[in-house]
């Protein structure tokens, strides 16, 4: 067991759209990420994702609505679900998803990047 303090893990690192892993839970990763920009549009077939927005704001936008999600809060995007992050200025995110998934869902693009361990 140890303790994980989330500003010093987001110092380790400036890359925008690259989670970072920084624990497991059960089959589950938990993964930090910089955004900031508009990622790509992709779902996750058999996977759902949870961010948590721990600096900024960040809105995920949906093909019938938008949801704005501000510091403090989560959402979690159901398996299937075409979704788009957006960033307007640099967030910082928390993720916990399982292990198997890719951080540009059923998209294979420039985007797409493997977790690593910081």
């Amino acid at each position: 067991m140890k303790i994980v303090n989330l500003s010093q893990k987001f110092d380790l690192f400036q890359e925008h759209w690259s989670p970072r892993i920084v624990g497991e839970l059960n089959d589950s990763y938990v993964k930090l990420a910089k955004l900031q920009g508009e990622f790509v549009w992709h779902q996750h077939e058999n996977e759902d994702e949870l961010f948590f927005v721990v600096k900024g704001r960040l809105q995920i936008k949906l093909r019938d609505r938008d949801l704005v999600i501000k510091e403090g809060e989560f959402v979690i995007i159901p398996r299937g679900v075409e979704h788009c992050p957006v960033a307007a200025e640099e967030v910082w995110v928390m993720l916990l998803e399982p292990k198997s998934t890719r951080n540009t869902g059923d998209q294979q693009n420039e985007r797409t990047v493997e977790a690593r361990w910081i």
